[in-house]
């Protein structure tokens, strides 16, 4: 009775000192099972916040004045990519624009320093009659135009977590055996970021019913005895965290819904946690086995000595009491993790 409880209640409350929480013993045994992981990309393996990664100004133009143009064009919208371009052009003073206007679709229209700017998409440019180059990087592309002249484009795209990488080594180091990436992104895009972190696999263009449909293919295809988790941090996971066989959320930025349906949450939205908290689960499991087989064999061995007549009072009283005090200070193993926090550092 107490070789099985205490290890797991041990291993839950190192893993929460790691920023880790596993809301039951079962879920960190199915934890130390797990052989496929399957990631949802933005917010998960990306931080989820755009940034403005590439400039590539026309002839007569500069970085700056490209970068303030877009900056200035942009600064009336609330969108993501809008901000980003704000952010990459700080302490500009956003009453030199003026009518601004947003073509569905297409990009806005506004007025800059009494000069006409256009930033968008490349179907806004041919609107004007521009030519604009294929550009070879993945990521969201904002051309712009100023006075009806091209003035070169901006690259903007998702920035992949730094521990996102390590985070993928880390698991096929515990022993995962396959990688998989889920995302509503273009194939491009999923492409990149799949390369990047040396994933197995990846799947783009998904709604979150699409993803469901994935998820279920590959519960279909693991092997037997093999669990699959899925780490995701937006509302629209929360459908897929709870058909995994283990469901992982991001609680820093992640959804409510996401923390709720999930059975293990990340602290510090840090993927490579997820690599520490598998060999947690599988310490853990191997100090209840330690304590099972520790705990019959000596009960054995009493009994038989005992029915031989050999055994005394001192030996029962070992068998039982002395065996139970053992068992709890073999649980209280699982408490510390600052081994395995360090291994993780090192791999």
């Amino acid at each position: 009775v107490i070789s099985i409880p205490l290890p797991f209640f041990g291993g839950i409350g190192g893993a929460s000192k790691c920023g880790i929480l596993v809301k039951g013993g079962n879920y960190l045994e199915a934890l130390s099972k797990t052989g496929v992981a399957v990631f949802d990309k933005t917010g998960t393996l990306t931080k989820g916040v755009f940034k403005v990664t590439h400039t590539t100004p026309a002839d007569g133009v500069t970085e700056a004045d490209l970068l303030e143009s877009a900056a200035l064009a942009e600064s009336f919208s609330n969108h993501p990519i809008s901000k980003s371009l704000r952010e990459a052009c700080p302490g500009l003073d956003a009453k030199r624009a003026s009518d601004a206007q947003e073509i569905a679709g297409h990009g806005v229209k506004t007025q800059v320093d009494g000069h006409t700017v256009l930033a968008g998409n490349a179907r806004l440019m041919a609107k004007l009659g521009l030519t604009v180059p294929d550009v070879p990087q993945t990521g969201t592309i904002v051309h712009v135009a100023i006075d009806g002249r091209d003035a070169g484009y901006l690259l903007i795209a998702d920035v992949v977590k730094p521990h996102s990488a390590q985070a993928i080594k880390g698991l096929k180091q515990a022993g995962v055996r396959k990688t998989v990436m889920l995302t509503g992104d273009a194939e491009p895009v999923a492409k990149t970021v799949s390369a990047e972190l040396g994933l197995d696999e990846y799947h783009a263009g998904l709604l979150p019913g699409d993803k469901v449909d994935q998820i279920e293919k590959l519960i279909a295809e693991k092997r037997p005895k093999e669990n699959l988790a899925f780490v995701g941090d937006g509302i629209n996971d929360a459908p897929v965290l709870s058909r995994a066989d283990i469901g992982i959320a991001m609680g820093a930025l992640g959804s409510d819904a996401a923390i709720e349906a999930a059975d293990v949450v990340l602290m510090d939205d840090d993927p490579a946690k997820i690599a520490l908290a598998m060999r947690i689960a599988r310490r853990t499991k191997g100090i209840v086995y330690q304590n099972i087989v520790f705990a019959l064999a000596i009960k054995a061995a009493c009994l038989l000595l005992g029915a031989l007549g050999i055994a005394n009072m001192w030996a029962a009283i070992f068998a039982d009491v002395g065996v139970m005090v053992l068992a709890v200070l073999n649980a209280t193993r699982a408490l510390y993790t600052k081994d395995l926090v360090k291994k993780d550092k090192l791999d």
